[in-house]
């Protein structure tokens, strides 16, 4: 086994090209877009780490580990790209700039109905489930340009799913606390026949796993039941953390917004009256 870190030309152009249109964005160009916007300092800092991590996930030995010995290490490259990254993109780029991304009425029309739960969310519950058959997945561990694919594709529908959660635009906000908290629920439900499919199988189902050399004292059916268990700790532990802060928003939302004058008018009726 020789490990290596992937310097494609596509994908460093890529990463580099993303990263440098950003940082014109809120620089040079900040005062167009947005004029007296401060310097999003705390922004820039969890974008970069997201175009970072990005490249750890596919460029970094990780990638050759996952696509030709271990299906738990795939299964930690695409738990990053789905929730680490696609958060850090969309906590790390400020909310005025993804407005004037937005600016036209047709793409905001679009991502509106895009983003909405029942769509990004079946869209990605679909199209993570079906990339687990295994003839699509061993296509993808052959075939360099459909692994490209999976991955954008993982990626992509990630950031849609979790757009009615996380964001801060106020073209396409987040939705209602109530249709958050049902939305992330069915979410968990959706990857359960996944979870079910890699642990429940009795036999490992990926050849490309079966054959590959044994690197660490995990035979491939236990390796493919560790990869089902990651996912579904690291969906779970999001989709609750998420759930308890829409719930705790919602209370706080409930809560009286002053509740000092009411207060003290009782107070005031409470003191004896002169004479």
């Amino acid at each position: 086994m020789q490990l290596h870190w992937h310097t494609e030309p596509l994908l460093l152009i890529t990463l580099l090209g993303v990263g440098w249109l950003y940082a014109l964005a809120v620089g040079p160009f900040r005062s167009r877009l947005s004029p007296g916007k401060p310097f999003p300092l705390r922004h820039c800092l969890l974008f970069y780490t997201g175009l970072i991590l990005v490249y750890l996930t596919v460029g970094s030995p990780l990638d050759q580990i996952g696509e030709q010995f271990l299906f738990s290490a795939h299964m930690v490259q695409h738990m990053l790209l789905i929730y680490a990254s696609t958060t850090l993109f969309i906590y790390g780029t400020p909310a005025w700039l993804i407005d004037w991304l937005l600016k036209p009425a047709s793409i905001t029309k679009l991502m509106r109905f895009l983003t909405h739960p029942a769509c990004g969310g079946l869209l990605f519950t679909f199209v993570y489930t079906v990339w687990h058959v295994p003839a699509l997945y061993e296509a993808a561990l052959q075939d360099k340009r459909m692994h490209v694919l999976e991955h954008w594709t993982m990626f992509g529908l990630g950031l849609l799913m979790l757009w009615p959660y996380l964001t801060n635009s106020t073209r396409v906000p987040r939705r209602s606390y109530g249709i958050r908290m049902i939305a992330i629920f069915l979410l968990m439900i959706g990857q359960l026949p996944v979870f079910a499919f890699l642990c429940f199988a009795g036999e490992a189902i990926y050849p490309t796993y079966i054959w590959a050399p044994r690197i660490i004292d995990l035979d491939p059916l236990n390796d493919q039941i560790l990869g089902g268990i990651i996912m579904k700790v690291v969906n779970m532990g999001f989709s609750l953390t998420i759930l308890a802060i829409a719930f705790y928003q919602w209370a706080r939302s409930e809560e009286p917004e002053d509740p000092a004058p009411e207060s003290a008018s009782l107070q005031t009726m409470a003191q004896p009256q002169e004479s």
